[in-house]
């Protein structure tokens, strides 16, 4: 192994632990960040940046989301769906995607922005990743494909989305942070046949999620 990669090794196992003294404790999900290599999701003079615990930009007024807040929603969704079929919406870097992946779910991926999409269905490809992506508008789900036993929403979002409680398995939740454009409130919904029940957690800020059900993007 070269010393670039056991550099490398080595900073993914702190951020590990850095992320254990922020509170995550699940194994499965520090597992998965050890295993899932960060710095591929950057450009190329950017990889030392990597495994700080900052959001970092990737184009088209996008972030890759800093570990902790990865984690932190992660950590949501496998305590209450530990398996099956899950969606994410904002595929954006695709490391969200990724570490579902690794984590054994069946991982279904919508992006709006044409560009983004591209990058991450090839990264995708080349990490041997079995992860399914489209390119559309998010907040409308992926219908085709429903219903899901799990959903992340990787992008703050004024109230739920409608078409995705629809598309949601009978007993399946999201993990999707709500409130205004500038700051969220990390939130669980759980579906229980008809009936939907929210939790509220951490405060957060997130890029706006854009879409028909979703924030106007002639406002951003």
């Amino acid at each position: 192994m070269k010393e670039s990669e056991q550099l490398l090794k080595l900073r993914r196992r702190e951020m590990v632990e850095m992320l254990q003294q922020y509170g995550i404790a699940n194994r499965r999900v520090l597992d998965a960040f050890f295993e899932v290599p960060r710095h591929l999701f950057f450009d190329e003079d950017a990889k030392e940046l990597a495994y700080n615990d900052a959001a970092y930009p990737i184009g088209f007024g996008q972030t890759i989301s800093q570990p902790y807040t990865v984690a932190y929603m992660t950590s949501l969704l496998v305590e209450r769906c530990p398996s099956g079929k899950v969606l994410e919406i904002g595929t954006g870097s695709g490391y969200q995607a990724a570490i579902l992946d690794v984590l054994g779910y069946s991982v279904f991926t919508v992006e709006r922005i044409f560009e983004l999409y591209e990058r991450a269905e090839k990264l995708f490809s080349r990490l041997e990743l079995d992860i399914a992506c489209r390119f559309g508008d998010g907040t409308l789900g992926w219908m085709d494909e429903a219903p899901f036993d799990g959903m992340v929403i990787t992008a703050g979002a004024p109230k739920e989305p409608e078409s995705l409680l629809e598309q949601l398995a009978g007993n399946g939740c999201i993990v999707i942070p709500i409130g205004g454009s500038y700051s969220q409130q990390m939130t669980v919904i759980r579906r229980s046949g008809n009936d939907f029940k929210k939790e509220v957690f951490q405060q957060f800020s997130f890029v706006p999620l854009v879409g028909k059900e979703g924030w106007n993007d002639t406002v951003f």
